[in-house]
């Protein structure tokens, strides 16, 4: 392989780069808004999303942290991410525009600082077009993921900038801290961010004095954002995490108890689906490499990698393109371009070097683009299946419902949006007291009867029991869903006893 080097006078990108990387990310949100559009309209492609612009909506315009106005709950994971939306608010641009828009700008940091670190890392790669970044902002999750209004690309940007700094040396203890405890404020599994940059500071500095003075420094930039969070969700939600750290872990508890192995098919089926399936021989070469060389900013990184796809499979079911690993993606697939790029360069197979190198070149191009347009299909049916459930019968329930009624959901996100009703969240965000028997339909059905709810909203086989007897008065009847093979979203009539 080529050599590599940490230190290099010319791995900054020229501003052509710069340009490019912008068109590439630029070309592809148009790619994704496009077939949302032909599709079905403009939206996003999770429930999820409503709830972080209900919280910013809330946040800009009366000041509350706040699901439901006048009542502050903790029922956003990423309350930096709801922040940021609130701004579109402030500026009239919500809430799809500015959404678009931080997406957009988190795809190009992302591709940037993956461009960068390639050439930083290694001292042969200086190509005529910025490859590796235009990988990264045409991988389709990633590009999912930017137009999906959620914080999870932001949560990736954060996490791949800190394993970067550890991967090229990088003495900066205090930003280090800072940036762990801000990608706590993104999602709370940020923490796990503390493993990697502790074992970097144990191994690589040189005597136990350097190393508590970069302990304390980096925990100080830590413990500052860190603190602030803890006494934020006590003061909204009476508990050191949001409610949905208890609730999501509640509601899949049938999951973790699923075969292992099965979990970590559907694990490997996820982050293979793509241009990332043949950068597989790159990551275990760079692993290879990082062992062999000492280079232990890497090798925690690869670690911090490994464990953070685990301890998701051990808990969270991996559903919608893997949306809960795709911050672990970036600096997953920057190992294989790593080594790619070495190898491109390389003389490994000697004359029949440019074989091999043609057989990668083309196995990435054509997997990538390929991607490009079977990516944006599946957004775009994504958000048909949102736009056609979860906003329709929101829009429904805000023009026909008694404004008095009760209603009891699952999926509250564009509920709460569109619509003012009082709601029982049977998800357990913004209702925490359903999560001890948040999958129990028996306690659930005595929980509603008590509470005196009207109506119940829900997809009847998610909720078997509890929508059999009871009457139907609304269905969507999207065709997009029966697609699937899946049934409508209904309203029901809940009769208490």
């Amino acid at each position: 392989m080529a050599h590599t080097s940490t230190k290099s006078n010319s791995n900054k990108l020229p501003s052509r780069d710069f340009l490019i990387l912008a068109g590439a990310v630029i070309l592809i949100a148009a790619i994704y808004l496009i077939a949302s559009q032909v599709t079905y309209g403009i939206g996003f492609p999770l429930d999820d999303s409503w709830i972080h612009q209900t919280y910013a909506r809330n946040l800009a315009l009366r000041g509350e942290w706040a699901f439901r106005p006048g009542i502050p709950s903790a029922g956003s994971t990423a309350p930096f991410w709801s922040a940021l939306l609130a701004l579109g608010f402030l500026l009239r641009l919500s809430p799809y525009i500015w959404t678009y828009l931080l997406g957009v700008l988190t795809l190009f940091a992302l591709a940037v600082i993956s461009e960068w670190t390639v050439r930083k890392l290694v001292d042969s790669y200086r190509p005529r077009f910025p490859w590796v970044g235009i990988f990264i902002a045409f991988e389709w999750h990633f590009a999912w993921a930017a137009m999906s209004g959620m914080e999870t690309l932001l949560h990736g940007l954060i996490v791949t900038t800190v394993l970067v700094l550890l991967m090229t040396n990088s003495p900066r203890y205090l930003t280090l801290g800072l940036l762990t405890g801000l990608s706590v404020w993104v999602r709370p599994d940020g923490l796990t961010l503390l493993a990697p940059v502790l074992m970097t500071i144990l191994l690589t500095e040189q005597n136990n004095r350097s190393r508590l003075t970069a302990i304390a420094r980096y925990l100080i930039g830590f413990g500052t954002l860190f603190v602030f969070y803890l006494l934020f969700n006590l003061a909204v939600g009476g508990t050191p995490m949001p409610n949905t750290f208890y609730a999501k872990q509640a509601e899949y508890i049938l999951w973790q108890t699923s075969p292992f192995i099965d979990r970590m098919g559907k694990l490997f089926l996820q982050l293979l689906v793509g241009p990332s399936l043949v950068l597989i021989p790159g990551v275990i070469g760079w692993l290879v490499k990082s062992v062999k060389q000492k280079m232990w900013g890497s090798l925690a990184a690869l670690i911090w990698c490994v464990g953070y796809l685990v301890l998701y499979i051990l808990r969270l079911p991996v559903y919608q393109h893997g949306r809960y690993i795709i911050p672990a993606m970036p600096i997953f697939f920057l190992f294989g371009l790593l080594a790619f790029a070495e190898f491109d360069k390389g003389k490994l197979f000697a004359r029949y070097h440019w074989v091999g190198q043609t057989m990668w070149r083309a196995s990435i191009a054509m997997l990538t683009f390929a991607f490009i347009f079977l990516g944006a299909q599946s957004y775009a049916k994504d958000v048909a299946v949102i736009e056609s459930e979860m906003v329709v019968t929101a829009k429904w329930v805000a023009a026909n419902l008694p404004p008095d009624a009760l209603i009891a959901a699952h999926d509250i996100g564009a509920l709460g949006y569109f619509d003012y009703h009082e709601l029982i969240d049977l998800a357990g965000l913004v209702s925490p007291d359903v999560i001890p028997f948040i999958r129990d339909e028996p306690q659930l059905a005595n929980y509603l009867n008590h509470r005196n709810a009207d109506y119940l909203i829900a997809f009847p086989e998610f909720y078997p029991l509890l929508t059999e007897s009871a009457e139907t008065i609304f269905v969507t009847n999207s065709a997009i869903t029966q697609t699937f093979g899946e049934k409508n979203m209904a309203i029901y009539q809940w009769k208490t006893p």
